[in-house]
């Protein structure tokens, strides 16, 4: 387990990188599982490396995957690499601000970009924006992008989300729990995007039988959850919402396999 400044960052069994403990990576886990046939290699662009869980999962499920992740903190880079060692498995890591080395890829390079980047349990500005999003777009072939996006009640934070990633991608879902959905608690959603159609009944059915079953939202579902939201840009962007003291309370716990 992997915490920064006290706030659950990742889970790595290192006998077992097809494991996703928490219930977001595992979501995360399954936009990557439908984004080609199985076993099919990927490029996959992973915007904050966390403990690289996510990088050991692709390499155990798509052999031969070319992988690349960003990540500011050059320190906690170092102290994954000691403490948590990647043991074959092929990623570059590069050191930076996550959207400043995604503005310089080349055009289509990567089949996936993920974004889960936080500092003190936000999402920074400008990696909530359609300026963001677009230089996502950009990199991606005609694969998907995903983001971790955390939020509670009213979950004003998603909806502009939503709004936003649909200014640059025709074809974009969510996934979360229901209790998040209904503003009940404080948690992460999925936000996926492509410019091609989404898998949606694979997603909905991979999702429906995780330990805590999710719901994926899209079409006229997503229309209505969204309603009324704006998109967020350079000049209006703002962090996430803090997240609450006990938020994350249930992910400091010891992991265990369900």
């Amino acid at each position: 387990m992997l915490l920064v400044d006290g706030i659950p960052q990742s889970h790595v069994d290192l006998d077992d990188p097809g494991y996703l403990d928490f219930e977001y990576v595992r979501r995360l886990g399954h936009v990557i599982d439908t984004a080609a046939p199985t076993a099919q290699p990927l490029r996959v662009l992973h915007l904050g490396a966390g403990a690289l869980t996510l990088a050991r999962y692709v390499a155990a499920t798509r052999p031969g995957s070319s992988q690349l992740a960003v990540e500011v903190d050059a320190a906690l880079v170092d102290l994954i690499r000691r403490r948590l060692p990647l043991r074959g498995v092929r990623v570059r890591v590069r050191i930076g601000d996550a959207r400043a080395v995604l503005e310089r890829m080349r055009a289509g390079a990567f089949d996936v970009v993920i974004a889960d980047v936080f500092a003190g349990g936000r999402t920074p500005a400008h990696l909530t924006t359609v300026e963001f999003m677009r230089a996502a777009r950009r990199a991606l072939t005609s694969g998907v992008f995903a983001a971790n996006v955390a939020d509670g009640a009213p979950l004003a934070h998603a909806r502009a989300q939503v709004a936003t990633a649909r200014t640059v991608f025709p074809q974009v879902g969510l996934i979360a729990d229901a209790a998040v959905l209904r503003g009940r608690r404080f948690g992460n959603l999925v936000l996926v995007a492509s410019p091609e159609p989404l898998p949606a009944a694979a997603l909905t059915r991979l999702t429906a039988a995780d330990p805590m079953p999710g719901r994926v939202l899209c079409g006229a579902d997503l229309t209505r959850f969204a309603a009324g939201a704006k998109p967020v840009t350079d000049a209006n962007a703002s962090p996430s919402p803090e997240p609450p003291a006990d938020a994350f309370a249930s992910l400091a716990a010891t992991p265990s396999r369900r």
